[in-house]
């Protein structure tokens, strides 16, 4: 694994619809860490690097660190999969928004 790169963490943020406090707390860091981090005042410990990325993982995105076009990121799994998805399912290429359905219950 390569370094975790402070546009990687905001645009996995922006994806999963998470806060940097909502970040914060699943990955056990203080805010003030990943406000630092993303606005490039300071790099991460490895430790630290490790649990923003396991959080990141968990919670529905994939990390991209190398090839030609540079470090990425992109969803798992659909957005109405996602437990913060709100409802909504971003096709194939973030090109359509539609409703998702809503669950159905089992008897």
């Amino acid at each position: 694994m390569t370094n975790l790169h402070p546009e990687q963490c905001r645009a996995a943020r922006g994806l999963l619809n998470w806060t940097q406090e909502q970040l914060a707390a699943l990955a056990g860091v203080s805010r003030s860490t990943i406000k630092d981090f993303e606005c490039h005042r300071h790099a991460l410990h490895r430790a630290t690097e490790t649990l923003l990325v396991e959080a990141l993982e968990k919670g529905g995105v994939r990390l991209l660190y190398s090839g030609k076009e540079g470090p990425g990121v992109r969803l798992k799994a659909p957005l109405s999969l996602q437990p913060s998805a709100a409802g909504l399912n971003i096709g194939m290429l973030g090109a359509a928004i539609i409703p998702a359905e809503k669950p159905r219950r089992h008897r």
